[in-house]
């Protein structure tokens, strides 16, 4: 199994608390990516940050608005001798701004001895469980995460979702979670950064449990992740390793070969917590397979998940969680590895699940690659589009109806990877934004329309552009390679790492979800019927 190890840090049982030798030297030593099971040393930590989208709360693409934990250094000097006195030695955050300067909070929480797990998405830019998608703006944002971070040491790894499966209905959002890790991964490379681990945050979905880690952990290194992080709340109050469900989420895990630990924990239902599982966590059952967890969380908000209460700037208030986890973490003391006798065990990914009716993520083809370029060149090779004049509002109603009457219109923006269960595959725009796949869509069903002479018209909401008749350069082959929207581009994106992210008071641009048809052929037929009866009385040619 893998394993990250401090790079030159030799890791022993003494050495498990380890913020107080690191805060000596000022800095930390980077993390590196092993094979074997476990992280060689033991996460304790604590998500930071408040009004965060943790806990089960899933991002569905409304407001973008959040509060920058790594850009406050008033905060992070406040906060991080609290998060010392717990033996903090990993933060998660879960959005950060990537135009703001994080190097004050980072170098603090470095001198500390504390590293960062931060998540890529924000509260408005992130992979919907229920109309996923994986384009431009979201490669974007993203990327700019990276940019922002890949510079400090002490960043230990980016999660790449959190929670996005938690049904069986939605399982075939995991697609878009394993592309972004494929592409995240390959930026990380192409960028020549530091080797930075790339994972996922799941949920305690029995129905979905196995496959979706077996999904991400399945077919080749280039789109596996490099750790799972589990977001559990099943030990609640006075409970055991057998009841809690600990024991069976240990043996399920045994041989999975990246490091797994807890990415949120700490059941609140029974009240003030005990924080009894802490010493099951890093005790002799679990700490072989698991690397520890992060507690959730630091600060008190209306869930009563916080250790602490914080009421502007003023000097925290110590909950009585605070004082219960210290006494916990104070009790344990796991057995580490040294780095240099870390040896490989089991390398071996997991079979990939196949596709059922808890299952629905193929696991190839995944959903292409975004590609501005791509994207553009398609747009400008285009004779039929909407009109600038169209709002946003309204292009669900055209989307609807031109799917519905021709769905060969739609193929180049598939984003259903079993809507054809015997050749799973996406559209080659499926990853452009949803002006351009309208565009898309609008074109190719005006184009099949050619003994009317008003097919580019759609009630007054498209018109006529000129088109570049021969594409040239690497429009032409990438226009090539897409293949009238069902080919495979394989060109490398030359964009990336913007800053189309957020602000912490911004707000997300538009978001437009695309029919997917994520119901199976049946309800597609049955759609289009409906959509071909109810769509021509909203839009008439």
């Amino acid at each position: 199994m893998r394993g990250f190890g401090f790079a030159s840090t030799v890791l022993a049982t003494a050495s498990f608390f380890t913020s107080s030798v690191l805060a000596q030297s000022g800095s930390v030593d980077p993390l590196v990516i092993k094979v074997d099971p476990l992280l060689y040393c033991f996460i304790r930590g604590v998500a930071y940050q408040q009004d965060a989208g943790g806990n089960g709360t899933v991002s569905t693409g409304g407001s973008n608005s959040y509060t920058d934990p790594l850009a406050d250094a008033t905060a992070c000097a406040r906060d991080i001798p609290y998060l010392t006195q717990l033996m903090t030695n990993v933060i998660r955050v879960y959005a950060i701004d990537p135009t703001k300067d994080h190097s004050e909070c980072m170098s603090m929480l470095a001198n500390a001895g504390i590293y960062v797990i931060s998540d890529l998405s924000s509260p408005g830019q992130s992979i919907n469980s229920d109309a996923p998608a994986w384009n431009d703006d979201l490669y974007n944002r993203y990327t700019s995460v990276v940019d922002a971070l890949q510079n400090y040491t002490n960043v230990m790894g980016f999660f790449a979702g959190n929670e996005v499966s938690n049904a069986p209905n939605n399982t075939a959002a995991s697609a878009f979670v394993k592309a972004a890790v494929r592409d995240i991964k390959g930026y990380i490379a192409q960028k020549k950064y530091r080797t930075i681990g790339v994972g996922y945050a799941t949920a305690d979905v029995s129905q979905i449990r196995v496959q979706l880690a077996d999904y991400l952990n399945c077919g080749d290194q280039s789109t596996s992740i490099d750790f799972w992080g589990y977001n559990i709340y099943s030990w609640c109050g006075d409970s055991t390793y057998e009841t809690s469900g600990y024991q069976a989420r240990t043996q399920e895990f045994s041989n999975y070969s990246v490091p797994s630990f807890f990415a949120e924990y700490g059941c609140n239902t029974q009240g003030t917590r005990t924080f009894q599982e802490v010493g099951t966590l890093y005790g002799k059952d679990m700490s072989q397979v698991f690397s520890g967890g992060i507690v959730y969380m630091y600060f008190q908000e209306t869930n009563n998940y916080g250790l602490v209460s914080v009421d502007g700037t003023s000097t925290p208030s110590k909950m009585p969680d605070f004082t219960n986890l210290q006494t916990a973490l104070a009790k344990v003391s796991p057995s580490s590895v040294e780095s240099n006798s870390y040896n490989p065990t089991n390398t071996a990914l997991q079979a990939c699940p196949t596709l059922d009716s808890n299952w629905d993520a193929p696991a190839s083809p995944l959903p292409p690659v975004p590609n501005e370029d791509l994207c553009s060149c398609m747009q400008q090779s285009l004779s039929c589009v909407i009109k600038s004049s169209v709002s946003t509002d309204d292009y669900q109603d055209l989307f609807s109806y031109i799917c519905g009457q021709d769905k060969n219109a739609c193929a180049g923006i598939n984003t259903n990877g079993t809507l054809n269960p015997d050749k799973p595959s996406y559209g080659a725009y499926a990853m452009c934004n949803s002006t351009q796949q309208l565009n898309w869509a609008i074109n190719q069903y005006a184009s099949s329309q050619k003994s009317n002479s008003n097919a580019c018209d759609f009630s007054g909401s498209a018109s006529s552009q000129q088109a570049v008749a021969t594409p040239s350069g690497s429009c032409s082959a990438l226009l090539q390679q897409a293949a009238s929207g069902t080919g495979t581009v394989t060109s490398s994106p030359t964009s990336g790492g913007g800053s189309s992210s957020s602000t912490s008071s911004g707000a997300a641009s538009a978001m437009v979800n695309v029919p997917n048809f994520n119901f199976g052929l049946l309800n597609l037929s049955i759609y289009i019927a409906f959509a071909a009866i109810s769509g021509a009385a909203m839009i008439l040619l």
